[in-house]
Order: C-alpha cells, then sequence, then structure tokens
C-alpha cells in the first residue's frame, strides 16, 4: 500500500511541475503575441478538450506524464503574424526560460513556507542567515544496530539516543565518531534515552581492522538539523534555490566527468583502470534517478515520513526540473535556445529541417539516457 500510495503521489507531483512548466510557457507566449493554439494535462491519446473563451484548445490526455503547450509556428523560422518564429530574439528567449523559471520559484516558494516551520539543513554548509534564522539539532540517535557487533552485545537497539561515551557529552554524530575512536579496544561506560528513560550500559569497543571495517560500536547513527525562519523565509527560500542550484550544477558535471572516464576507462589495457571504471560507473549509476526511481523509490520512502518532508522532495524536483531544462542539451529548452543563439551568432538561417534534424538526434541522445536511467532505476526498486 505504501509503495501504491508513494507512486500515485509522486505521479501527481511530475504532472503538477511539468504542467506549471509548460503553463509558464503559455502565459508569456500570449503576452508577447505568439498565439497559443493547445494546452494539454498528459500527453496523446486525447480524453477529453474544450475550446477556451481565449481560443485555446485545453485537452486533458490519457498518458499521465506530465503536459504540454502547443504555439503557432513553433520553429524558428516559421512566417506570418501570431507565430513562435516570428517573434523577435528576446521574445523567444522569454518564452523558453519562462517554464524554467517557473519551476525555479515554485522551489524557492516551498522551501520559504517549509522554512517557517523548519527547513532540514541537508547541506553540511547550507546557507543559515545570520539575522531571524535559528538551527535546532536533535540529539544523536541510533538507526541500526550491527549484527555481533559491541553494541548488540551491550543491548543497544535502534531508536536509543546516545548522550554520553565515557563521561563525555555526545551532542553530534561527528564527537560519538571521534569518542569511540579514541577509545578503542576499551570498556566504556556509553549512557542512553529509551522510552524517555534514562540507561547506562558497558561497552567493549572494537579495535584494528575489524573495527575499521565495521565501525568501533557497531551502529549506524543519525540526527538532523533544521532552520526556522519568520520574516526572512522569502529570502532563506530564494538564497537555499540558489545553493542547490550551484550544487546541482556541480554535481551534474561530476556524474558527466565519471560517466566518461568510466564508459573509455571500460576498454584501458590496465585492470586497475578498468576496475576503477566501473567504480565510476557504478557511482553515476546510484547517483541519478528518472520517473520510475522517483516514483518507486524516492516518494515511497517519504510517503510516511510527514508534510515537511514530502514538501522538500517536491521542492527539489522542481529545482532538478528548472536546472535540467536550462542545459544546452537539443530537445530542452536551454538547448532550443543555444542552438537558436548559435545560429544567429554564425549569420547562418535555422531552417525548419535544421532545427528539426538538431532536436531529433536531442531527443533520441534523452531516450538513451532515460533507458539507462530506468534500467539502473528498477533494478534499485528490485
Amino acid at each position: 500500500m505504501e509503495l501504491f500510495l508513494g507512486i500515485l503521489l509522486g505521479l501527481f507531483v511530475l504532472v503538477v511541475l511539468v504542467v506549471l512548466h509548460e503553463l509558464g510557457h503559455a502565459i508569456v507566449a500570449r503576452r508577447n503575441g505568439v498565439v497559443v493554439e493547445e494546452f494539454g494535462i498528459g500527453f496523446p491519446p486525447r480524453a477529453w478538450s474544450r475550446k477556451l473563451k481565449n481560443g485555446v484548445l485545453f485537452t486533458l490526455n490519457w498518458l499521465p506524464l506530465g503536459g504540454f503547450v502547443k504555439l503557432k509556428g513553433e520553429h524558428d523560422s516559421a512566417k506570418g503574424k501570431g507565430t513562435y518564429g516570428q517573434a523577435s530574439f528576446w521574445v523567444k528567449t522569454k518564452i523558453l526560460l519562462a517554464g524554467v523559471l517557473i519551476n525555479w520559484f515554485t522551489a524557492a516558494l516551498l522551501f520559504s513556507v517549509i522554512a517557517l516551520v523548519g527547513l532540514p539543513k541537508i547541506l553540511p554548509n547550507q546557507v543559515v542567515l545570520p539575522f531571524d534564522n535559528t538551527v535546532s539539532t536533535t540529539p544523536v540517535e541510533i538507526r541500526a544496530v550491527s549484527k555481533d557487533s559491541p553494541a548488540e552485545r551491550a543491548g543497544l537497539q535502534v531508536g536509543d539516543i546516545v548522550t554520553y561515551i565515557d563521561d563525555v557529552k555526545i551532542t553530534t554524530v561527528d564527537e560519538m565518531r571521534q569518542m569511540t575512536a579514541e577509545k578503542a579496544g576499551d570498556i566504556v561506560p556509553v549512557q542512553y534515552v529509551r522510552d524517555d528513560e534514562p540507561h547506562i550500559v558497558k561497552v567493549q569497543l572494537r579495535s584494528g581492522d575489524e573495527a575499521a571495517t565495521s565501525g568501533y560500536l557497531g551502529v549506524g547513527s543519525s540526527q538532523s538539523s533544521t532552520i526556522r525562519a519568520t520574516w526572512s523565509a522569502p529570502i532563506l527560500g530564494i538564497a537555499t534555490a540558489g545553493q542547490l542550484t550551484h550544487e546541482t550544477l556541480s554535481g551534474l558535471g561530476s556524474i558527466i566527468v565519471k560517466g566518461l572516464a568510466g564508459f573509455f576507462g571500460q576498454f584501458s589495457g590496465n585492470e586497475d583502470t578498468r576496475e576503477q571504471a566501473h567504480a565510476n560507473l557504478a557511482e553515476v549509476g546510484n547517483s541519478v534517478s528518472g520517473p520510475i526511481g522517483i516514483l518507486g523509490v524516492i516518494f515511497p520512502s517519504v510517503v510516511d515520513a510527514g508534510i515537511t518532508q514530502i514538501l522538500l522532495l517536491v521542492a527539489i524536483i522542481s529545482l532538478t526540473l528548472a536546472v535540467m531544462n536550462i542545459l544546452p542539451i537539443p530537445a530542452l529548452d536551454g538547448g532550443r535556445w543555444f542552438t537558436m543563439a548559435a545560429f544567429r551568432l554564425l549569420k547562418k538561417d535555422l531552417t525548419k529541417e535544421r532545427e528539426e534534424t538538431i532536436q531529433a538526434i536531442g531527443f533520441l541522445a534523452l531516450i538513451v539516457l532515460m533507458i539507462l536511467v530506468t534500467w539502473s532505476d528498477v533494478g534499485k526498486l528490485f
């Protein structure tokens, strides 16, 4: 049931975010004299349609995978009143970037709303404004206990709150890691809280190679921090969106470099190089998710985590859509703008045939990428 609800929620969120993206294109196009012929939710085959008073054909379609907007004369070289092709370079730029900005500001708005109740800290250096913001951190909680570990033998359980180790107060995961490393091999008292009741137990910590691979205490621990704001929530929301945009672009750059190194490294005659190439490809596969991963893996994992975690995930997805669409990849908004700008700079005509060829190549590349990502997502799901 949790998987089913997560898939439905994820599907709904993806459709809403894509529809908002397309709505940005449609609004800016109409405001600049470009005729919007059709605005569709989902993809054909068509299930229902209605002609609106403004002349736009509004359609609901059977494939719930997003939405689309159809402009009159969508090619850069199209002629005639009200066509996209007849618009100026600046107007085309505004139309192409409108969807990106809608998704970006949707993310910033959601970050702002979450900041009013507590924006989860998901980056080590996440922006915190020097005014109005307060940071709250939860205690160190045990989230996993290894089998036959010192923690298991001492009776520690998942959910226990570690407060002291060898009479030293533990306030962060790093402090616990450092303290157990310093006391490696020793018998130390560990104080913890379970069901609001304090307890203390003696634990024989690991040492040597065993500790290096399995941990000194043998637990997985975590804690979370939240940033809360009042009047500065919109500023924090925009700042957070800006920081995550930078981090996303940096992450994409790293994935591309590792992916290329992994692909070409497989053909090396050096065994160490081939092993590193396989490790790079595995890391890339674990770093990306497509619709299957979002719907089948990510959303089900947060569906019971509360509205804050769900809104945070929606904001991150919206921001990711904005960043991906700004990239200079043909078939995406950024790619269409880059193609248009390049031909203008080179003073060459971007004919309908040339544009369709370039976009088709870009679309084919995206399809291949989506197949690879989907294959990885299916592996994660099962």
